[in-house]
């Protein structure tokens, strides 16, 4: 059975309500009227509703409006319970919540495989971005074992793989450099005894350890504030130019290694550029033997990449670990060829067995490196957080963003005890991290457990390796961030702004600096805010047919004007920055700006030349407000201003569809300014419609304000 419903109101009611408005809601009764057999959708149905043109106020008692409050009293009560200790504790240490629940009939296995396969991956990538800290190869695994365990019990995200990451490290590395006493070679073990000054002068090591707490504390320092959602604040083409940029700056930084060359210290602005300069001039030096193991460290490694490891993902779960025999098989041919003695090459140097002593970071640095610390927070947190909603949404489970500052914060203070850098999730690590099988967090101890057992007896074993082995290593594992410039194409087929975010963050990183990139990322993205906010969507409203639809005339052609009516549909927020434009746009929309035949504006009165004649054309102008967000005071005095520019010219103007807001601001307004704006309000631009008919039916003359 066809089913029409139909919504009655019962005439004696309506008059009635007419005439007192102290009853409540009108009655409505519905009717079952026989139709077509068939099943029936939501589309096929049809509603018939009948009711009295609403103004606002009746609506409201009707409908028994009143402003929602909540006392200070309720707010501090609500407060203190959510901060109750055991919740707190609670909420503060989700390892509370998985480690009782832990399956390992289901589970285990496929941890104890993903932990070891990220193990044997932390190996060479700790060893290789070590170098980009400028700290040596031993900080790498510090990173991959120490922080981690700490994220175990903070963190909310069991599949990331935390510890180094290529961007963290250089910019670790360019503040390491500025701030070191001298530069100090990683091949020996002089790097912890470098003459301290307590006044200005820390070694390499130590300036690593306090920008890592500077980075923990100011993490901390978020969570405390609730401030997880100021991620949001790096927009996807900041974060892709940036990164994309970062890469240029860590693959210059391999280019000695890479070519065997050395090269002479660079200032920290224009280093892509004086680093490919500085490589020119110096090919007459070129160790061939460093450039031949580099290319085929990197043809090797590219092969597995794109040919052997797709064909092993189909049939395994483990990849094969092609970085950890990288560094086997370069450190064995080192040992019997004797490439230091016999060709020149640069090795790793000693690293030491066991675990490091740790040490209190010297706080007198904390004041010098706090703005570099705030900016690789933001970098960081915004890229662990990326891969961690990444996880979460295929998944199915939520992420705490404070959370996160909670582990990312304490992590990285516990690790600067024992010299680690800035820890960051890592893109490649977390997906075979992913596709090997992990599960929760207990990946992260098999990880840290086999890190361990490198520490105390595997790490001399690596002293002979080459470091051009774990330039290529880097080279290579860049190639994903290089890939990020074909985002460009993308970013400009959906927006112009986003694309021209990404070129001046990519631009200005990779031919300035990190640092001064990322400041021109984020006042690009700023930028981009407010113009979006200066071209809000405006248009003219139509009827559609005989229904109480109104939509965009240049976008339906079903969409007819009313005759003498123009209703003009503005979105977005009216404010202080926005009112002129508004202003300017709703005349011009309604034909009241004229344009001269130049096609200029040519001032009046203020900055407008008015069309005299349009009284004659226009009756009504109903503003739609359904997509008004927000209203201030000038965006009032705006609103207050074009409508007696329009009633001067005996044009009745309605505003439709405003908010509680907005029509609560608008009354605040009023009980504070003398120049007041008397509105008669109504729901829905049809009300406004039928309204206005009545009026001209009546053939009454009013001047009316509606929303």
């Amino acid at each position: 059975m066809r089913l029409k419903k139909t919504l009655l109101l019962f005439e004696n009611d309506f008059q009635r309500r007419t005439r007192d408005n102290d009853e409540d809601i009108p009655l409505l009764r519905d009717e079952e009227i026989d139709g077509d057999d068939g099943p029936q959708t939501p589309s096929s149905q049809q509603f018939n509703v009948i009711r009295r043109v609403y103004h606002q106020d009746v609506l409201n008692k009707d409908a028994d409006y009143h402003l929602p409050e909540k006392p200070l009293s309720y707010s501090a009560k609500k407060a203190v319970q959510s901060c109750g200790f055991g919740d707190c504790l609670f909420n503060s240490l989700p390892i509370i919540k998985w480690l009782p629940a832990y399956k390992p009939k289901t589970d285990l296995i496929g941890d104890l495989v993903a932990g070891a396969t990220t193990a044997v991956m932390h190996i060479p990538q700790g060893m290789a971005y070590a170098l980009l800290a400028q700290v040596p190869p031993i900080i790498g695994l510090y990173m991959a074992f120490f922080p981690v365990l700490v994220y175990v019990v903070f963190g909310t995200s069991p599949h990331v793989s935390m510890g180094t990451f290529a961007v963290a490290c250089l910019m670790a590395g360019k503040v390491v450099t500025e701030h070191a006493a001298h530069e100090v070679s990683v091949n020996g073990t002089d790097i912890a005894e470098a003459t301290l000054q307590m006044t200005s002068q820390y070694s390499h090591v130590q300036v690593l350890s306090t920008l890592t707490f500077a980075v923990g504390l100011i993490q901390i320092m978020m969570w405390v504030l609730r401030l997880g959602a100021v991620s949001t604040l790096l927009s996807e083409p900041l974060v892709s130019g940036f990164t994309t940029a970062a890469s240029l700056h860590v693959l210059a930084s391999q280019v000695k290694d890479l070519f065997g060359i050395r090269l002479p210290k660079l200032g920290s602005n224009y280093k892509v550029v004086l680093t490919v300069i500085e490589v020119f001039k110096n090919m007459s030096n070129l160790n061939w033997a460093a450039l031949i193991i580099s290319f085929i460290t990197c043809l090797v490694i590219s092969l597995n990449n794109e040919l052997l490891k797709p064909w092993v993902s189909k049939r395994s779960r483990v990849p094969v670990p092609i970085e950890l025999l990288a560094i086997v098989i370069g450190t064995l041919v080192s040992k019997f060829v004797d490439l230091k003695t016999n060709y020149g090459l640069s090795l790793v140097g000693t690293i030491p067995t066991g675990l490091p002593v740790p040490e209190v970071p010297p706080m007198q640095l904390l004041p010098d490196i706090a703005l570099d610390a705030f900016t690789i927070t933001m970098v960081t947190y915004t890229i662990s957080m990326s891969m961690s909603l990444i996880f979460a949404a295929k998944e199915k489970y939520e992420v705490d963003a404070n959370q996160e500052l909670l582990a990312l914060g304490a992590s990285n203070m516990f690790g600067a005890f024992f010299t680690c850098a800035p820890m960051c999730a890592s893109l490649s690590r977390s997906y075979i991290q992913y596709q090997a099988g992990g599960k929760t967090g207990i990946t992260s101890v098999v990880s840290g457990v086999l890190i361990l057992c490198v520490l105390l007896w595997v790490g001399p074993f690596f002293e002979l390796l080459p470091r051009c082995v774990l330039a290529s290593i880097i080279a290579v594992s860049l190639k994903g961030m290089f890939m990020q410039v074909t985002e460009l194409a993308k970013f400009w087929r959906l927006s112009k702004l986003d694309a021209l975010v990404w070129l001046a963050t990519f631009l200005t990183t990779v031919l300035i600096d990190i640092d001064i990139g990322l400041g021109a990322g984020l006042l690009a993205s700023v930028g981009a805010l407010f113009v979006r906010s200066q071209r809000p969507y405006t248009c003219l409203l139509g009827r559609v047919l005989d229904t109480d639809l109104y939509l965009d005339i240049k976008r339906y052609r079903a969409a007819d004007e009313l005759p003498g009516v123009k209703i003009f549909h503005y979105c977005g927020g009216l404010n202080f920055a926005s009112k002129n434009l508004f202003r300017a746009t709703l005349f011009r929309k309604i034909g009241y700006l004229k344009e001269t035949d130049e096609g200029n504006l040519t001032n009046k009165s203020e900055s407008y030349e008015w069309d005299s004649t349009l009284g004659r054309k226009i009756n009504c102008v109903i503003i739609d407000a359904t997509a008004l967000s927000y209203v201030d005071a000038p965006g009032i005095k705006s609103l207050l201003s074009a409508q007696q520019e329009l009633v001067s010219s005996h044009i009745t103007v309605l505003l439709a569809g405003a908010n509680g807001p907005v029509l609560e601001m608008i009354e605040k307004y009023n009980s504070l300014e003398s120049e007041q704006l008397q509105v008669e309000t109504f729901p829905t631009v049809h009300d406004a419609v039928v309204y206005y008919k009545m009026l001209e039916i009546k053939k009454e003359p009013t001047i009316t304000i509606a929303t």
